[in-house]
């Protein structure tokens, strides 16, 4: 029967589900290999993308056989795909504590606990791996990832309030108070904002015709009262090419449809794909007015998905805000 069963494995390892699930039917339950057949169910239907159902029969498996064995890793990796984060937390943990380990449970475990922000222990994990095998290149970018994310840090009050002022900047002066003569003036000028102003000097106004020292004392004290001044924002030194574009603009491309294309065309990893879906982005134009900062605030989002992300916008000539 051992022999009938490696054969079953061999067959769905190799795509031959169809075939397989009618052997597994004919040999059934009542065999001394129990724990190997759900086992095998449990990995047909993950080949055939039924995860939950797979995680069903693996967890099966470890009722039986709490030792879990191969199925304690392949339910680790379903609860993973799945976003029971805690779970797979557990699982993957019970992996690493076996006699047995392979580099790819410290791998998954690394990553997972990265996007817990469990940055201590992820690094404890990784570093296992990187003993063993030095050259190993994708234990080394997940390290680099964790070390990425320690030092990150986002002020997430200053980011609010950077994204009030920005608001505040798009108010049209015609809102305030104004006379009909300072009025009459900034319209000429073509200054409709308070973020227009605050791109003026006052040299700049007082040189128009019919503007005077009345009207800019009328608009300096408005400005006051939103904790602004006229020529503000000339004082900041000029962006470097990084941050050259202005807050919620999309970048330029070739292919403007390609804006309203669901994310879902990135291809993204599942986790991933959870995280913009609590942020409310369905499209990849929305995608793109998002900052990095914005991404990583996102509960479990971490330096992978976030790379993962830069290089699906990259291929397409995208970029974050």
């Amino acid at each position: 029967m051992t022999a009938v069963l490696e054969e079953i494995a061999q067959q769905i390892r190799q795509g031959g589900c169809e075939e397989a699930a009618k052997r597994l039917e004919q040999v059934g339950d009542g065999v001394e290999d129990r724990t190997e057949v759900i086992y095998l169910r449990g990995l047909l239907h993950e080949r055939q993308y039924d995860y939950p159902a797979a995680l069903a029969a693996y967890e099966e498996v470890i009722e039986l056989d709490p030792k879990g064995g191969k199925a304690l890793f392949r339910a680790a990796l379903m609860s993973d795909l799945l976003g029971n984060d805690g779970d797979a937390l557990e699982l993957y943990r019970r992996c690493a504590a076996g006699e047995r380990v392979s580099i790819n449970v410290l791998m998954n475990l690394a990553v997972l606990l990265e996007e817990e922000g469990q940055y201590d222990e992820a690094e404890n994990w990784i570093d296992q791996v990187i003993e063993a095998f030095p050259a190993h290149h994708r234990a080394r970018a997940i390290k680099q990832s964790i070390e990425a994310s320690q030092v990150m840090v986002f002020d997430e009050h200053g980011r609010r309030e950077r994204e009030m002022r920005s608001a505040i900047l798009d108010v049209p002066v015609s809102e305030f108070e104004l006379s009909v003569r300072s009025r009459n003036c900034l319209k000429q000028m073509d200054i409709g904002t308070l973020g227009d102003l605050l791109n003026t000097t006052e040299e700049d106004l007082l040189a128009y015709k019919n503007f005077g020292e009345t009207s800019l004392n009328e608009i300096k004290i408005m400005l006051a009262q939103k904790g602004l001044r006229i020529g503000q924002a000339l004082d900041q030194p000029p962006p470097d090419e990084e941050g050259a574009e202005s807050a919620g603009a999309v970048p330029l491309t070739q292919d403007v449809s390609l804006l309203h294309r669901t994310v879902s065309e990135l291809e993204l990893s599942v986790r991933s794909r959870k995280c913009l879906q609590r942020l409310g982005i369905t499209t990849i134009g929305e995608l793109t007015t998002r900052s990095e900062a914005e991404l990583m605030a996102t509960k479990n989002f971490g330096m992978t998905s976030l790379t993962e992300i830069k290089e699906r916008l990259e291929k397409c000539g995208l970029s974050l805000r």
